[in-house]
């Protein structure tokens, strides 16, 4: 299995939760796939990106940059950058088929430098536990493309998933309730 790590507690629950109310207030629109354009594939991708404010967004970059060396000592990389954060949103009925973050497409040159992919959940799936706020939207890690050969990782408010950008990934349906969650990648030094 491709070497991933999970790092429990990266955020704290009020944390979360404060981060989801800056999404609760921000503007959505939805996300878009990158491709040879980067373009609305609802047949591929349906969720929201979450612009939220500014003092949002640095908390943000502080929590995930507090585990920058952590992450390089894992993955025995130097990641000296990170692209940007998105905000995600996958209410009932939202996925993200299978794919990868990492690619050379013109559209987005930046997919090129993805090293490693960040995941944090700001919430917990009811698989988890009984009082959580959604069912489905499973993380799942494809291993040499194989179904045998997955891993799924239930979304638990405050743990952070890091993988290999190029791992074959998805987010199956939701299937009740709202999955939120912050994306990032980290680029390796040139």
């Amino acid at each position: 299995m491709a070497p991933v790590q999970v790092i429990e507690n990266a955020l704290d629950a009020e944390s979360c939760a404060q981060i989801r109310r800056a999404m609760d207030v921000g503007v959505a629109e939805a996300a878009e796939v990158l491709d040879e354009q980067i373009e609305l594939q609802e047949d591929v991708r349906r969720t929201s990106h979450i612009e939220v404010d500014e003092a949002t967004l640095q908390r943000l970059d502080r929590t995930l940059d507090a585990h920058r060396a952590r992450i390089e000592q894992f993955f025995g990389l130097s990641l000296p950058e990170r692209e940007g954060i998105s905000l995600l949103r996958y209410d009932a009925g939202g996925f993200f088929k299978p794919h990868r973050d990492h690619g050379y497409v013109d559209s987005w040159p930046g997919a090129a430098r993805r090293r490693v992919s960040l995941v944090l959940f700001l919430t917990t799936s009811c698989e988890l536990d009984p009082t959580g706020t959604f069912s489905g939207g499973v993380l799942r890690l494809h291993f040499d493309e194989a179904p045998a050969r997955s891993h799924d990782i239930h979304p638990r408010a405050g743990r952070l998933v890091a993988f290999l950008s190029s791992t074959l990934h998805e987010v199956t349906p939701v299937t009740a309730g709202v999955r939120d969650a912050v994306v990032d990648w980290l680029y390796e030094a040139d």
